[in-house]
C-alpha cells in the first residue's frame, strides 16, 4: 500500500480508537448524574459541577487522540 494510504488510515483509526472510550465515559456520567438528580432533585447543585469536570476530563482524551491524529 502507499505511504499516504497508510498515513490517511492511522489517522482516522487514531481519532476513531481515541474517541470510542471518552463517548462512552461522558455518556455515562451523564446518565448517573442525570439519575442522582432524578432520585434527589436537592442534590443537583453538587452533582453539576464534577459532572462537569469529569466530562471535561473524558474530553480532553478525545483531544490528544486529535493532537496525536494531526502529528501523525
Amino acid at each position: 500500500m502507499d505511504t499516504e494510504i497508510m498515513t490517511t488510515l492511522a489517522k482516522g483509526l487514531t481519532i476513531a480508537i481515541g474517541g470510542i472510550g471518552p463517548a462512552i465515559s461522558i455518556g455515562l456520567i451523564g446518565f448517573k448524574a442525570m439519575e442522582g438528580i432524578g432520585r434527589n432533585p436537592e442534590a443537583a447543585g453538587k452533582i453539576f459541577v464534577p459532572m462537569l469536570l469529569g466530562m471535561a476530563f473524558a474530553e480532553a482524551i478525545a483531544i490528544y487522540s486529535l493532537v496525536v491524529s494531526f502529528t501523525l
